[in-house]
């Protein structure tokens, strides 16, 4: 039997399956999506998450644990000299940890 697919590649079930339905051995299986979609909602939120219950546990399971500190605002202003150690200077007001 040619399916358009190379009966290397299907599992020996499936191939079975597909022989026994065109011999008439087997019944077809029907898929009806609508039905099924419809029957996943039921699946897709939880009755927690339906409640205001739901939303006070999502705020305090993704509340941060830990505090976070704001970053200071600094302001350089780099003079036009062309002497090397004025670079270095702005470099270590930038970056205080490279004057350690």
């Amino acid at each position: 039997m040619t399916n358009g697919l190379d009966d290397l590649n299907q599992p020996y079930d499936a191939q079975q399956l597909i022989e026994e339905i065109a011999e008439g051995e087997q019944k077809a299986p029907s898929v009806n999506v609508e039905a099924d979609y419809e029957a996943s909602k039921a699946y897709s939120v939880s009755e927690i998450d339906q409640t205001g219950e739901g939303a006070e546990a999502a705020k305090a399971a993704t509340a941060p644990q830990y505090e976070l500190s704001q970053p200071e605002e600094t302001q350089t202003e780099a003079q036009p000299t062309g002497d090397p150690a004025d670079y270095i200077e702005m470099a270590k007001e930038t970056n205080p940890r490279l004057s350690e």
